[in-house]
């Protein structure tokens, strides 16, 4: 990833900021124009940002793999539709195996790991050794949880003095500005205005503040996230461990409302999952880690050198994971907990796993653009761990309904497969098939009951793991959904509603 020498070592810009009290009760940070702060990623570095894939080059990808699988499926000879099958075999077979580390990490956990508790207090609570730490909230549309996120923040175990919160809000977003005025805010904390522009997307609104944010240490908070007190503190403690290779800190994410529905359950496996296994084994083999979107502690000399957030790209955090990997900085898992709200309807949950999905293809194509330099930046290996990661998860997503169709054409049509010739022995790839199908559910079920059963304390839940079928196949569902956003409409952000805290 190529980067200007002379970018690397700046200073962080600070913007200036013109505030004024309204009724006593908020403290407004505005930018005026984006002349004062550093230009955006899009501008410093075009290749790595989303807003440079042009619907030509989407358009060229879909004809290709379209026209490859045609020929694949009819006319190929056996020899290429089976290295096909295998190659496709591979993918799933190198998720499968990632979650079986993933099982192996909860039931074996590495001896003396390290979450920054050990050293929370060698930092003086008053002296001038903690540096300044800024935290960026971004909010829209979210007068509901104003209440919940402001006492959340209140509580974080930081001197004032070197806190800064920004409670960034849209212009337009009236009724939260309106219930952000009926509070009293502390001395720390300021609103930062986002004038309208586009794209209205989180890495733009986090852009805007960072340039007017006072801070060493930057960490991104959601708006209904009820972060652990002392958070601040171990990631610090962990960042300077290796301050120089530690590109950012990431904290569990886990879910206050898991009986709430169905998709509130799913999500709670699939998050235990996630950040109880998976993650940390992508850290354990130091391969990229793509960032979980909130609780991301970052040095800012280090966010600033990757660039910051891509305002075109709509999973900001899984992108920035891989930049900084691209740099070289590896990302470290605190054992501090931020506690979220699942979406509990499926038109939610429909929304935000559509838009996730698209933000993991943008990634993935912007990355892959050049494929060689992506090779030198990552190294064989990393590179490897990209592609299992990054295109293995989408690819799974987009093909996975397709194992249904054909295996329920084999036992309509007496074991042959779609395509094939009915003397070609199709049983070894009939057994691919299969393996893949239960070693994938049988890793994910068992990875999930365990992320959520046992030592999580959460036994009730773990049996919720049996229904994972479903959920992939709705999985699948936005995975096509969002692949017909990427080409119609790649930049919209579709928001995701809270209600708080207490809502199930």
């Amino acid at each position: 990833m190529s980067l200007d020498p002379d970018e690397q070592n700046q200073p962080a810009t600070q913007a200036a900021c013109h505030g004024y009290n309204a009724g006593g009760c908020i403290n407004t940070a505005y930018i005026e124009d984006g002349r004062s702060a550093r230009p955006s990623l899009d501008v410093r570095f075009p290749e790595m940002s989303a807003r440079h894939l042009k619907t030509s080059t989407l358009v060229r990808w879909a004809m290709a793999l379209t026209a490859l699988a045609s020929m694949t499926a009819v006319l190929a000879p056996p020899l290429l539709r089976e290295g096909l099958a295998i190659a496709v075999a591979f993918a799933f077979l190198s998720i499968a195996l990632l979650r079986f580390a993933g099982i192996y990490e909860i039931l074996a956990p590495a001896q003396g790991a390290d979450d920054g508790r050990a050293r929370v207090r060698t930092f003086d609570e008053t002296s001038q050794a903690l540096p300044h730490y800024a935290v960026l909230v971004a909010l829209y549309d979210e007068a509901p949880v104003i209440g919940q996120v402001l006492k959340a923040l209140s509580g974080l175990d930081y001197p004032k003095d070197r806190l800064q919160i920004s409670l960034i809000v849209e212009a337009d977003d009236h009724a939260t500005r309106s219930a952000l005025a009926r509070h009293v805010l502390k001395g720390h904390m300021r609103v930062v205005v986002v004038p309208e522009g586009m794209p209205r997307t989180k890495p733009r609104a986090l852009n805007h503040a960072l340039a007017s944010a006072v801070g060493d240490y930057v960490v991104v908070y959601d708006a209904e996230d009820v972060p652990e007190p002392d958070q601040l503190r171990r990631a610090l403690a962990v960042m300077e461990v290796d301050p120089e290779r530690t590109g950012c800190v990431q904290s569990r994410l886990d879910i206050y409302n898991p009986r709430a529905s169905f998709f509130t359950r799913q999500f709670t496996i699939e998050y235990g999952a996630l950040f109880r296994a998976i993650l940390p084994v992508l850290e354990r083999f130091g391969l990229p880690v793509p960032l979980g979107g909130t609780s991301n502690h970052f040095p800012r000399r280090v966010l600033e050198r990757a660039g910051g957030w891509d305002a075109f790209n709509v999973t900001e955090d899984a992108d920035l994971g891989i930049r900084l990997a691209r740099l070289g900085y590896r990302v470290r898992m605190l054992n501090s907990t931020t506690w979220e709200e699942a979406p509990p309807t499926f038109q939610i949950w429909l929304h935000q796993r559509t838009r996730w999905l698209k933000g993991w293809m943008q990634t993935y194509l912007v990355h892959m653009r050049r494929p060689a330099s992506l090779w030198r930046d990552l190294g064989a290996f990393r590179f490897l761990g990209f592609q299992i990661l990054m295109g293995g998860m989408i690819l799974s997503a987009l093909v996975h309904p397709w194992f249904y169709v054909g295996l329920c054409y084999a036992v309509a049509t007496d074991g042959r497969l779609p395509f094939a010739d009915a003397a070609q022995a199709t049983d070894w790839l009939m057994a691919l098939a299969g393996f893949n199908l239960l070693a994938g559910y049988f890793s994910a079920v068992l990875l999930g009951a365990l992320a959520v059963g046992g030592r999580h304390g959460r036994f009730s839940l773990a049996c919720n793991a049996l229904a994972m079928p479903v959920y992939w196949l709705l999985i699948s569902f936005a995975g096509y959904r969002a692949l017909w956003q990427l080409a119609t409409s790649p930049f919209v952000w579709e928001k995701t509603p809270h209600k708080g805290r207490g809502e199930g």
